[in-house]
């Protein structure tokens, strides 16, 4: 978060980044966790989540998906956004 960033300002630019990433698949998976989760989260997850969002699209997938062992560092992160992403309701 920049000097002249409000919180609002913050949330709004994480959720832009969750819904533009460099793959569909993350689109679908951060978007709607963005909407979602990102308010409630609290400064030192929003933090990690303002990180991840800078992690390549090709790392976070398999991340999530389970293809590959979470790096330590986002963890839990990873972990939370698998669920909310396996348990959300699909919109067709």
């Amino acid at each position: 978060m920049t000097q002249t960033e409000s919180p609002e300002d913050r949330l709004k630019r994480m959720r832009m980044r969750s819904w533009r990433r460099g793959t569909k698949e993350m689109d679908l998976i951060l978007g709607p966790f963005a909407d979602s989760e990102l308010a409630g989260l609290d400064v030192a997850d929003l933090d990690l989540y303002d990180a991840l969002l800078s992690e390549n699209d090709q790392d976070i997938y398999p991340w999530i998906t389970g293809a590959q062992a979470l790096p330590d560092r986002y963890a839990a992160l990873l972990a939370r956004i698998g669920q909310f992403a396996r348990i959300r309701p699909r919109q067709i």
